[in-house]
């Protein structure tokens, strides 16, 4: 393939990511509102830590201090990928007139499957009888598939899902199955990546490292990598890890072992989200990959390609999702019902690299993907 062609194609491919704005987005306001004179008091459950989760979180409190529903703070940095420490903050230090994060409504079910029956059975049972929560945050895909039914009708937004249509936990795009559920979705956010990945380093044979579940699929976009294997004539190379479980160095050593096992056998890898891609094991996946030249793109975005990896579609530190998430939530605060909203949302086009990376594999970007990258690093960050 010629450089002329592969420039005309990332740029076709870049300008299919143009952002999407809420359709509905006029019929609601997303001024500040109280609820009858009361603050709005909003919930929060998740999977277990995962650094996505963090982030997501506190992009789109920014969002909502934009939209002026919370008074500007500095949000203090945090320590590894845990979100119940950051949510004690926004319980306490916060200033609003009009939200109230509730401090005892941060749910966690720590990976852990007894755990998670018990946490959603309770949560499940406050819903319904203190009725004491009006908006409900479900982060990741088992606190979608908890919380995306009709056991209950409190507004619930499912935020940081990797695919909320293959995990089931919306009917479409255009519905999510029910009233009081919104679930951000962006169908062809995967199939973009690995054909932008394909296009920059035009690998032969692709290595992909995930657990071998339904929910593990669902994360890695696995059926998009298959299906872009055929029609591109790549072969994928598998490696199955253990993701969604309580001891998260077991899930780290797992993700290690299978990049120590896909460098000898790849001239690519695409980083996909799971319990065992965590800033502890990132530096080693990086210094794995990098020994043996392979590139890397992150499916996460950024942060990753701060640490290491070579590429990503970035998402300008989660700003435009945070944005998107905030609009959401004040417009269900004004009155909509969160199926009444837009779910599908594509981020602006936007690309990350990280040159140090670039340099020790032999790798020489090609100018359209310089010219084409809103966030290029020098060096390599040490997660902290």
């Amino acid at each position: 393939m010629t450089i002329h062609r592969a420039m005309g194609i990332l740029f076709v491919a870049l300008s299919m990511l143009a952002p999407v704005e809420a359709a509905d987005a006029a019929e609601f306001s997303t001024r500040p509102v109280t609820n009858g004179g009361k603050k709005w008091r909003i919930g929060y459950y998740e999977g277990g830590d995962y650094l996505q989760y963090q982030m997501t979180l506190m992009a789109t409190v920014r969002g909502l201090m934009k939209l002026g529903w919370i008074e500007p703070a500095t949000i203090p940095s945090q320590g590894g990928e845990q979100t119940g420490k950051l949510w004690a903050w926004l319980a306490d230090k916060l200033a609003s007139d009009y939200l109230s994060f509730v401090k005892d409504a941060h749910y966690s079910a720590s990976w852990n499957e007894e755990t998670r029956m018990r946490t959603a059975a309770a949560l499940m049972n406050r819903l319904n009888t203190e009725k004491d929560i009006d908006l409900l945050i479900a982060m990741g895909t088992w606190a979608g598939k908890d919380l995306a039914n009709d056991r209950h009708s409190t507004p619930t937004m499912v935020l940081s899902t990797s695919d909320p249509l293959s995990a089931g936990i919306i009917a479409s795009v255009e519905d999510s199955g029910f009233d009081h559920v919104h679930a951000r979705v962006d169908p062809r956010r995967y199939e973009r990546q690995v054909k932008i990945f394909h296009e920059i380093i035009g690998f032969k044979r692709l290595g992909v490292a995930f657990e071998d579940s339904v929910n593990g699929r669902s994360y890695g976009a696995i059926d998009v990598v298959e299906r872009l294997s055929k029609e591109r004539g790549f072969q994928v190379q598998r490696c199955y890890t253990k993701s969604d479980i309580p001891d998260i160095s077991v899930a780290e050593k797992s993700v290690i072992d299978c990049f120590e096992e896909l460098v000898g056998k790849v001239d690519g890898i695409y980083v996909t989200e799971q319990g065992g891609v965590t800033r502890g094991s990132i530096p080693k996946l990086v210094e794995i990959a990098n020994r043996r030249n392979i590139p890397t793109f992150s499916q996460a975005g950024v942060e990753e390609v701060r640490f290491g990896v070579l590429t990503s579609l970035s998402q300008a530190g989660f700003r435009y999702v945070g944005e998107f998430h905030a609009e959401t939530f004040a417009m269900v605060f004004n009155g909509a019902k969160p199926n009444q909203l837009e779910q599908l949302f594509e981020e602006p086009p936007k690309i990350a690299i990280n040159l140090k990376t670039a340099e020790l594999i032999g790798f020489d970007p090609p100018l359209v993907l310089l010219g084409a990258a809103d966030e290029v690093f020098n060096e390599i960050a040490v997660p902290r």
